[in-house]
């Protein structure tokens, strides 16, 4: 088996007063363009998935997130060709500010038994059920 790097990426689920989950649209020109994924990226070096997901949550949705309202939640671990990817996934209630689309396509709020019908990485497939069964 060839080795592969490892990508580490940190996600968000954030859940609404109305127990729905913001996922995102890739934009045109990025890897996966067109697919819907929950807000994030990848974490640098020496970050802590936490402080990752406090940046690009800023820097995605124009959202302020504090440490606290970050609850871990559950994992992806999924091979791509060049690369294996590892993708905590934390649920956040949380935030100050306007969600605002600010590098993605499109943006949808969607109740979690509705996630599935939104095209997804192979990576962000299988948090879909646990989102359904647990939130």
């Amino acid at each position: 088996m060839t080795e592969k790097p490892m990508l580490l990426v940190a996600a968000a689920a954030l859940i609404d007063t109305d127990g729905r989950v913001l996922i995102c649209q890739r934009p045109e020109g990025k890897s996966l363009a067109g697919l819907w994924e929950f807000p994030g990226g990848k974490v640098e070096p020496g970050e802590t998935p936490e402080a990752c997901l406090i940046r690009e949550l800023d820097e995605e949705l124009g959202i302020k997130v504090a440490t606290a309202c970050l609850a871990p939640f559950v994992f992806a671990s999924h091979g791509y060709d060049k690369f294996h990817l590892l993708m905590p996934l934390y649920l956040c209630r949380r935030w100050e500010g306007q969600v605002t689309a600010r590098e993605h396509k499109a943006m949808a709020w969607v109740k979690p038994n509705k996630l599935s019908d939104y095209p997804m990485p192979p990576a962000d497939e299988p948090l879909v059920a646990w989102l359904r069964d647990l939130v």
